[in-house]
């Protein structure tokens, strides 16, 4: 044990296989962070694998259920530090059913071009989540034929 809090995040695209749209949501709180754009996703709640979490976030957030690709690797195994207290795990996800909508924690959706990076970084981002942003857009251009289903991005 850690100590630290469990986050998830999903990252979702229009296609495991051949990304090229990112699927993101802007906070309404807390204040610090209202009008920023994060990952969906949530914390791990006890008993709770951070896969089943993600799937449970993703459902109450945005009304969606997602089939989960490769992890988006971070330098430590208990994921992207958030603060001193919380870290996220992020994988790539894509729509399985339902239509995404604002359902809690956000006031906005909105699909990103992959293929435009400056559009996607320049995107009022939580702090936190920029650098996640950042490796994520290099995941993406050096997928080969399998796309971001699974294999190198753990």
């Amino acid at each position: 044990m850690t100590g630290l809090i469990g986050v998830v995040g999903g990252a979702v695209v229009d296609s495991l296989a051949e990304p090229r749209m990112l699927l993101v949501a802007r906070r309404t709180a807390p204040p610090q962070f209202a009008g920023m754009w994060e990952f969906p996703g949530g914390k791990v709640e006890p008993g709770e694998t951070a896969e089943g979490a993600l799937h449970r976030e993703l459902r109450e957030e945005l009304g969606v259920l997602v089939r989960l690709g490769a992890e988006l690797a971070a330098e430590a195994p208990t994921g992207w530090p958030l603060n001193e207290k919380a870290a996220m795990r992020v994988w790539f996800a894509e729509l399985a059913d339902g239509a995404p909508r604002p359902l809690e924690d956000h006031d906005e959706l909105r699909w990103l071009d992959l293929r435009t990076p400056e559009d996607v970084l320049s995107l009022a981002w939580i702090p936190a989540d920029f650098p996640i942003v950042e490796a994520l857009l290099a995941a993406v251009q050096a997928t080969g034929p399998y796309g971001v289903a699974a294999g190198p991005h753990r």
